[in-house]
């Protein structure tokens, strides 16, 4: 069984003493990778707090390795400090910076150039769910990062309804199950010497509630956890969900 992956998304959430806090609460648990993704400025705090018990990562990228871009950060700098993913394409940064299926796969290539492992996030609106437009529009950005995804290196996907992100309504575990499914489907008609090391993550309203049930599938291999992870009690719970569907 593939080892199941919990990344946090702290988004512009946090500050020292919530990293204080997640690592005293932080669970020994085995076979589970785990990754904590604050906002950039902690990820220096984080990385020193780790002690080898999680690995971090970064929110975004830039699409280039250097040069005068005000702001933006290189994945080459993250590999400099020791990051060990970095999630591109999340539905947030696609609504409000404009980010297309383009820009997250040269951001994907960066992170991937840098030794890194990208988080490709993939997801559909309610409306094209409910046109029927949902595992169409979610194989077409799959299919957009298709040069990356046959690269060989470490790449997870992570499907993420666009509707249930922070509305505390998860998709529903047969839903998420398709969905995965058909992302693997991709994956396979993409990279089919690989495509079983590719690890699909959901992302929508995880909690400590849900975990269980949507481990106990083994098509979700990850979770990318966002407010629940804001709360350290909930955070460690996720974390022992996914070791005990480890068995």
């Amino acid at each position: 069984m593939t080892t199941r992956l919990v990344i946090a998304n702290w988004k512009m959430n946090g500050d020292l003493a919530l990293i204080d806090a997640t690592v005293e609460a932080y669970p020994q648990v085995s076979k589970v990778d785990v990754i904590l993704v604050p906002p950039s400025l902690y990820v220096a705090a984080l990385l020193a707090a780790a002690n080898d018990r999680f690995q971090v990562g970064l929110q975004d990228i830039g699409r280039h390795d250097g040069g005068a871009h005000t702001g933006e950060l290189a994945a080459s700098m993250a590999a400099e400090l020791g990051v060990a993913a970095v999630i591109v394409g999340h539905s947030e940064r696609r609504a409000d910076n404009s980010e297309d299926d383009a820009i997250v796969a040269a951001k994907a290539q960066r992170v991937l150039e840098a030794g890194l492992m990208p988080v490709i996030c993939v997801g559909e609106s309610i409306e094209e769910r409910q046109a029927g437009q949902a595992e169409a529009r979610v194989r077409a950005q799959v299919q957009a990062q298709a040069e990356n995804l046959r690269s060989r290196l470490p790449v997870a996907i992570a499907y993420e309804p666009i509707w249930a992100i922070g509305t505390g309504v998860s998709a529903s575990v047969v839903d998420a199950v398709a969905m995965h499914r058909a992302i693997r489907s991709a994956l396979e008609q993409i990279a089919p010497d690989h495509a079983d090391e590719m690890r699909i993550l959901y992302g929508g309203s995880v909690n400590a509630e849900n975990a269980a049930e949507l481990f106990a599938h083994v098509e979700i291999e990850g979770v990318l956890v966002g407010g629940a992870s804001l709360d350290t009690d909930q955070f460690a719970a996720i974390i022992r969900a996914a070791g005990a569907a480890q068995g």
